[in-house]
């Protein structure tokens, strides 16, 4: 590989995998590699699967291909939930050398350093290393790193809730975390690389500390201590952990954001029975209306699977109407597909594939809607925005406390700061366009005791 090593990472999925990914870097950097981009040529690229989405296998090929045409020499290593779930199919893949599994992952550098080059040579499978998921108990903090605006932080790992239409206690185990001590520390570790906002991340983070005996509502009372971070925010939680505590916490807080990601998959009970969720539309719309009630200002955000066995069309129409008469703001919506090794695909009444594209289409026509009622709310009103990024067009992106993407007129001293904006039209981008009151004075995020505005 020569004298001085590189390596490029290449991530699929969730923030979790991101965050994961940057933990990954900052040990093959301590093993003396140089993190590049992937068209700089690396030694070695690093792809951190996802095994959520539909077509895993041909995202996992396509990269790999990509990897072997910009440097046919490099050494081409697959970790990541497809990696646990599928390691023999993704070492017959042409090109890859090496797949670690869930339990293998963070020991990259070791497995690279004990790679040789006789291993790769003698045939045309990559070396696998993999433990089954009933042996991956350890928790691992990661964070990621290179951004000065907002970093994922998980917390929380695996899953106990064996949904019958998922995958993800197979490819990451049962469920675990961090202490809050350890949380608390990497907390103050990043307010120290200068970020401004943290996202809390996990498989079930609702499910936080149990095997401690602690919970995510004492995480969160002890992060209001962070100085130095301006915002945390909840990725996503499941709603029957979405307890009215935390609602109540994140209502009278100036830290945590009112954006709750919440779960649903489907509003009909029925469905949600054979999906062997822990809540039913009833409990879903109590949450929501909760948090609504508190926080008006608050966005709520959604996640749908349409297609899944027995989803009948009268079941499927049940889930749109009751999406139209909550008062969410945004979908993210999942096509089913089958998946080995899971309940559902030992089910009868299976929906046709083009069914189940077209019940999507609708969603998201839906969730587009919804998200433009949500900014079209805050127009006239100013919000707390966070300045992250320029993007093509010489304009500032940034994103406000309640989930608003934002334009703002070019200004480099507003990068990384979080000031009041007056948010004024929508874009032919779907972005909100404000115009900053301040340049200079900062604000902290806004509660319902701020004098921050809505219409």
């Amino acid at each position: 590989m020569g004298t001085e090593r590189t390596a490029a990472f290449h991530t699929l999925g969730c923030k979790l995998n991101f965050a994961e990914t940057s933990t990954l870097a900052r040990k093959l950097e301590d093993a003396g590699y140089a993190r590049v981009r992937p068209e700089a040529r690396p030694d070695v690229f690093v792809l951190n699967t996802c095994s959520v989405t539909e077509n895993a296998d041909k995202e996992c090929r396509r990269h790999v291909r990509r990897f072997r045409n910009i440097n046919p020499e490099a050494f081409i290593v697959v970790v990541g939930c497809y990696a646990q779930l599928k390691p023999r199919e993704i070492a017959e893949i042409p090109g890859v050398d090496l797949v670690l599994g869930a339990k293998e992952k963070f020991d990259l550098a070791g497995h690279l350093e004990r790679l040789t080059a006789k291993d790769v040579q003698e045939g045309p499978v990559g070396v696998v290393h993999y433990s089954p998921i009933k042996k991956v108990t350890t928790f691992i903090p990661s964070y990621n790193h290179g951004d000065r605006t907002r970093t994922f932080l998980k917390v929380q790992d695996g899953c106990d809730y064996f949904c019958s239409f998922c995958t993800i206690p197979l490819a990451r185990g049962r469920s675990r975390s961090g202490t809050i001590r350890e949380i608390v520390e990497l907390a103050h570790r990043i307010a120290n690389e200068g970020v401004r906002e943290i996202v809390l991340t996990g498989v079930n983070i609702g499910d936080f500390g149990r095997v401690h005996g602690e919970s995510l509502l004492e995480l969160m009372t002890a992060l209001e201590d962070v100085e130095g971070i301006t915002r945390f925010r909840i990725s996503s939680i499941e709603p029957d952990l979405c307890s009215n505590a935390i609602i109540d916490h994140v209502a009278g807080s100036k830290r945590f954001v009112p954006h709750f990601h919440m779960p649903l998959q489907s509003g009909s009970d029925l469905v949600l029975k054979r999906m062997r969720r822990r809540y039913d539309t009833a409990l879903y719309a109590e949450r929501v209306l909760r948090i609504k009630h508190l926080m008006p200002h608050a966005c709520v955000g959604v996640d749908v699977i349409t297609g899944t066995p027995g989803e009948t069309e009268p079941e499927f129409a049940k889930t749109h109407a009751f999406l139209r008469q909550l008062p969410v703001d945004h979908l993210h919506v999942f096509t089913y597909s089958e998946r080995a090794g899971t309940t559902a695909v030992r089910m009868d009444d299976n929906i046709p594939v083009e069914v189940r594209r077209q019940r999507t289409r609708q969603l998201r026509m839906l969730s587009d809607e919804l998200q433009r009622a949500h900014y079209e709310r805050h127009l006239g009103g100013i919000r707390p925005v966070l300045v992250e990024s320029e993007d093509h067009d010489g304009l500032m992106l940034g994103t406000t406390d309640n989930y608003i993407r934002t334009s703002l007129p070019f200004d480099r001293d507003l990068g990384g700061r979080i000031v009041p904006v007056r948010m004024e039209r929508i874009d032919s981008n779907g972005h909100m366009q404000g115009t900053p009151l301040s340049r200079h004075a900062e604000v902290i995020t806004a509660s319902p005791s701020t004098s921050l505005t809505q219409p």
